[in-house]
Order: C-alpha cells, then structure tokens, then sequence
C-alpha cells in the first residue's frame, strides 16, 4: 500500500515567491514568513501554512524576508531600495532602512539588535536597530550584487554570496575578509546551520555543503536540474532542493542518494527550507504558491493525518487522507 505525499499549498501571493524563512520553536509554535515579486510579504504558521498576516509597506518586489528566532521582529528586503523591520506580532512598519539600489538579503544577530542588509549596490550593511539613526557600518570588496548575506559563528563573522561569483567570510570588527570561495558560475542560493557551522551552497546542478569556519568542502552532490535552493535536515539525515523542473528533491546526506522526488508545483522553485523541528519543509515558487511537505510520509503532524485501511475521514475533519 503506497502513501502519497500530500503537500499543504498556501495561496494568497500573486507572483512568485522568491524568498522564505521559518523563525525559532517559540512557545506559540514556529511562525514562516514569505518574500515575493507582489510587494507584500506574509507571516502563516509553519506547522499548517495557516495564514496570519501581510506586511503592507513596500512599493517594489520583495527578495528577501527573515524573522528573528522568537518571532517578534520581521525584516524584508526590496526592489523600493528599502530594507524595513516589522512587529511580527502586530504587523506594524517598525523601521524603513533607506538603500542607494534594490535590496536582496535581510538577516538578523540572535539578540535581534543587529540586522545585516546585501543588494545589489555590493555593498554589504549592518545597522544598529537600537540606534536607527547611527549610519550602518559597511563592508565593501564584491564586485557584483549581492544575493545573500548571513551572521555566522555566533554573529562575529559573515557570510556572503554575490553574482561575482564568490562566497566571502568577513570579519565583523576588522571586515576583512577571512576567506573566500570562488565558483564557475553565479551561486544560486546559501543556506548556514549554527549547529556544526555547515553551509550548504547551490550552483547549477550542484549542492555542496562546506564548513562554515574554514570553508572546507564536505561534499558536493550533483541533482538531475539546476537547482535554485537547498536546505539541511536540523540532524543532517536529510537534505532537500529544488529548482528549474519544478521537483523537490530529497537526498541522503550521508550517502548522498537520493530517495524522493516529488512535482507539487507549476513553475521552478525558487527557494525550500526545512522548519525548524525538521518535521516538513517549505519551498515557495514561480507559480505564486507556498507548499509544505512532509518530512517523514503518513505521519499525524499539523493538519496531516495518518488514516488506516478501513478508517473513516468525517467530512467536516480538515485532515488530508495519506493513503490512496
């Protein structure tokens, strides 16, 4: 008897969804904040996709969306040459961080006092939230615009990616750079794990995980389609991408084979990252969806309902029927 993978789709987005992010397990559980080309970013819970809110505010795409790990601060990157930070909780515009061109990158320190801004100006921002009016510090040296910028061990360094074709760790106090990665082609997307300071890379057809540190290489995995984002189980059993055939990929990370391949959506995927308990992860799209999927198939989680042979679904019961 076979089960179907079922994932929730999560619709309200009307172009595609370029960004997203899950914030910490917090005692309300864990919150996902999308980023799309509609100009309006919107927080759901993680678990159902259920939607919450939609932070109005910007007049261009929107990049990039992060949340803080308790969930209380939202910050958005865009294409109005604004970066903003939000209350989470209320959904109210709390900063607007004025940029010389589009913002592409938002990251916050674990106090949330800091937040990271990367676009395509190259130059890389932090601005002091508790001093809004102090001008940020910034850390130049790409030669191209910046895709992605990410606080690292313990938020003394950093790293980035940008369309020069390099991966940079800098130093936050001297912001020098430490050590850089140089690739064939533009890197697509980065990912940093804290625990074990991983970092998951993709470009082209290629998913490689180095050590965020020393920049050693762990291993590189080769997936059947450019891949535009991939993301690490919390235990590293797993790790899953998608890209440009519309498929979500599950692989191995030991053995580095795959085992899943699932097609939910109606248009590349452009960004997938696993929530933070590691029990489904998220991929948002070209086709304007959000899709959460199951990390362990036929499991009772969320709105996700294990059904038996010979058991009933009452019609009223919001539960997805797993078996087919």
């Amino acid at each position: 008897m076979a089960m179907r993978q079922t994932p929730l789709t999560c619709s309200g987005h009307t172009r595609p969804v370029v960004d997203l992010a899950f914030s910490g397990i917090t005692p309300y559980g864990y919150f996902l904040i999308s980023a799309c080309k509609d100009g309006k970013p919107m927080l759901r819970q993680g678990d159902t996709g259920d939607w919450i809110g939609t932070f109005l505010g910007h007049k261009g795409a929107v990049w990039g969306a992060t949340l803080n790990n308790e969930a209380t601060k939202a910050a958005t990157a865009a294409a109005d040459f604004t970066a903003k930070v939000w209350d989470a909780v209320t959904g109210d515009e709390v900063l607007t961080l004025a940029h010389k061109h589009i913002v592409k990158s938002v990251n916050f320190t674990q106090d949330s006092s800091c937040l990271l801004t990367g676009g395509n100006d190259k130059i890389i921002r932090i601005y002091d939230l508790n001093k809004p009016e102090a001008e940020p510090q910034e850390i130049t040296g790409h030669t191209s615009a910046i895709k992605k910028a990410l606080w690292c061990n313990n938020d003394t360094q950093i790293l980035s990616a940008a369309d020069d074709k390099t991966v940079r760790l800098w130093d936050r106090n001297s912001t020098e750079v430490v050590k850089q990665l140089s690739f064939d082609m533009s890197v697509s997307s980065m990912e940093y794990i804290p625990d074990g300071e991983v970092l998951v890379i993709t470009y082209g057809k290629t998913i490689a995980f180095y050590n965020a540190l020393s920049l050693d290489m762990i291993k590189t995995v080769d997936a059947p389609a450019s891949i535009h984002s991939a993301s690490l189980h919390p235990d590293k059993d797993f790790f899953v991408a998608g890209g440009d055939d519309f498929k979500l990929y599950k692989f191995d990370y030991g053995t580095k084979e795959e085992l899943e391949s699932y097609k939910g959506h109606f248009g590349p995927v452009h960004c997938v990252r696993f929530s933070p308990d590691g029990e489904l992860y998220a991929s948002g799209s070209e086709d304007g969806t959000l899709r959460l999927w199951q990390t362990a198939v036929g499991k009772t989680y969320g709105l996700w309902k294990c059904v038996l042979p010979g058991e009933s679904v009452p019609r009223h019961n919001p539960v997805l029927d797993l078996y087919r």
